[in-house]
C-alpha cells in the first residue's frame, strides 16, 4: 500500500448520496452510493473464480448504511440491500476515484447489452 491510495479523510453524505474521500494530495472523489454497490469487491458481485461479473441491477436508489475500517487496509461498507461482504481496499477505492467514468460506462453499456435497469 502506499499512503496516496490511503484517504485522509472520509465521510458518507447520505443527503447527496455519496462516499466522499480526501487524500493527502489533494485529490478528491466523490463515489455514488449506486456505483460503489454495482463495482462491490464481493464474491457475490464479481463472481466466483474467474467468470464474468455478475450483474447488478436495481441500485440506483440504494444506500450506504454503514461503514467500518478493516485494519489499516479497507473499508467495509454496508448497503441498504442488505449487502455487506465487500471489502474496498485502498487501492480500489482510489483505482474507482481515478477510473470513475470508465467504470460507469462499462457498467451502462452492460446493462444495456444484457437488458438490465438500474431501477
Amino acid at each position: 500500500m502506499t499512503e496516496t491510495s490511503r484517504p485522509t479523510g472520509i465521510r458518507i453524505r447520505k443527503q447527496s448520496r455519496v462516499v466522499q474521500l480526501e487524500y493527502a494530495d489533494n485529490k478528491a472523489y466523490e463515489l455514488p452510493f449506486e456505483f460503489l454497490r454495482v463495482y462491490s469487491p464481493s464474491a457475490e458481485v464479481r463472481g466466483h473464480g474467474a467468470g464474468p461479473a455478475i450483474l447488478q441491477t436495481g441500485k440506483r436508489n440504494v444506500m450506504v448504511t454503514g461503514a467500518e475500517m478493516v485494519g489499516n487496509y479497507a473499508l467495509k461498507l454496508t448497503f441498504s440491500d442488505g449487502h455487506d461482504t465487500g471489502l474496498f481496499s485502498w487501492e480500489y477505492l482510489q483505482e474507482m476515484g481515478e477510473q470513475q467514468e470508465h467504470f460507469w460506462q462499462q457498467y451502462l453499456a452492460r446493462l444495456e447489452q444484457e437488458g438490465g435497469t438500474r431501477d
